[in-house]
């Protein structure tokens, strides 16, 4: 057994998703969106080179010496698979490892939409699985991958950075390419992806204008592109699409959009305050003539209407669906305030303490403090969340 395994058992163990190391700290794990110290003592020089060095192979850690960041999976055993990044930092050596779970959740277990299944039927156009760091963006996209996987006779191609959930062939074809180590880049696999016969691909991570133009024009082709940013919404995704490109390209970048984008799934996580745990809640724009028109036109500040206006289609606004949890007491109000895009909306049901700090950062309006809707009666027959 490696030595880092037992850290990483302990983890799994306890229900976490990821391990930070770092030189002259404990190590430390995630556990429903908070950090904890595994140990006391902090790790030391000699005590993280061979925690380190042990799994990665000497290729990969002469890599690392020489560049100070390496991407790699490691499977532990046959149940444990982890999303693995080192790096150098001021104390020295680090790393941060994010349980991959080996069985892939369906859509409905993960709770996501059942609209966004539609998206699975699409024969071409772009489709953005967007939100930060954590957010589970991966893990959607793989529940999303698994049920064409197990429904359509497709090709799919996926460009990861490092491959996280492993697909196994069922009635589509699945090929899945790891950069570096399998292609240069994303752009590289990406422009390659259009001579292999691929039906679908998707892209990891969308993080440069060359990536991004190619995923734009294989979506005009024919190709079902599903990629990946790290935005909370539907309006930040499209915004930073387009000012991805030089302002002499944004109005082509506009048009090229308006004409190939699909949807955003826009997705967060919430810790959960009626049991331990988070909860994933989503955004979701489904396009239409109105919203290419939108695009096309640059004036995202509408697509809010459009989203709010367009849930009898399927869509969902992202602070609708915060809303929605808070009204079944399933996340606490300053968890919903915390993610919300329209803080105020929240601010009233926040406790004393928690709106004093509000009111001193931005300050509350006369008309934001009492309860509107539902919720009013709601929170009427009983405490505010965090007063005795």
């Amino acid at each position: 057994m490696a030595y880092v395994d037992q850290f990483l058992q302990l983890v799994v163990r306890q229900g976490a998703s990821d391990l930070h190391i770092a030189e002259g700290e404990p190590p430390k794990m995630r556990t429903h969106g908070d950090i904890m110290p595994v140990r006391s003592e902090p790790i030391s020089h000699d005590e993280a080179t061979r925690m380190l060095s042990e799994i990665c192979g000497s290729r990969n850690w002469e890599f690392f010496e020489q560049h100070g960041d390496l991407d790699f999976a490691y499977q532990m055993d046959e149940d444990s698979r982890f999303r693995t990044n080192y790096f150098k930092q001021s104390e020295g050596y680090g790393a941060a490892f994010r349980l991959i779970p080996t069985k892939i959740s369906t859509l409905e277990e993960l709770g996501v939409p059942t609209v966004v299944k539609n998206f699975a039927y699409l024969r071409g156009g772009l489709v953005l699985v967007t939100g930060p760091t954590g957010s589970g963006k991966t893990t959607t996209q793989a529940a999303l991958v698994d049920f064409i996987n197990a429904n359509f006779a497709r090709h799919v191609v996926t460009i990861e950075e490092p491959i996280e959930f492993v697909h196994d062939n069922k009635v589509s074809i699945i090929t899945q390419r790891e950069v570096p180590t399998d292609s240069t880049s994303f752009a590289a696999a990406l422009k390659a992806s259009l001579r292999q016969d691929t039906d679908i691909v998707l892209v990891g991570e969308m993080r440069d204008l060359e990536t991004i133009a190619l995923a734009l024009t294989a979506a005009e082709t024919g190709l079902l592109v599903f990629g990946t940013l790290h935005t909370n919404n539907a309006r930040k995704t499209v915004d930073r699409m387009v000012d991805a490109f030089p302002a002499d390209r944004q109005s082509q970048a506009r048009a090229m959009l308006a004409n190939s984008l699909r949807g955003v799934v826009a997705q967060l996580l919430l810790k959960r305050s009626d049991r331990p745990g988070r909860i994933a809640v989503n955004e979701i724009l489904i396009a239409n003539p109105a919203v290419s028109a939108i695009i096309r036109e640059g004036a995202t500040h509408k697509l809010q209407d459009i989203i709010v206006s367009g849930k009898a289609h399927g869509m969902q606004f992202m602070d609708d669906a915060i809303w929605a949890l808070l009204e079944k007491g399933i996340v606490s109000p300053h968890e919903a305030f915390m993610k919300a895009i329209d803080k105020s909306r929240f601010k009233p049901f926040l406790s004393a303490e928690e709106e004093a700090l509000a009111n001193a950062a931005g300050g509350i309006r006369d008309e934001e403090r009492r309860p509107p809707g539902n919720l009013s009666r709601q929170f009427a027959t009983r405490p505010r969340v965090g007063t005795r």
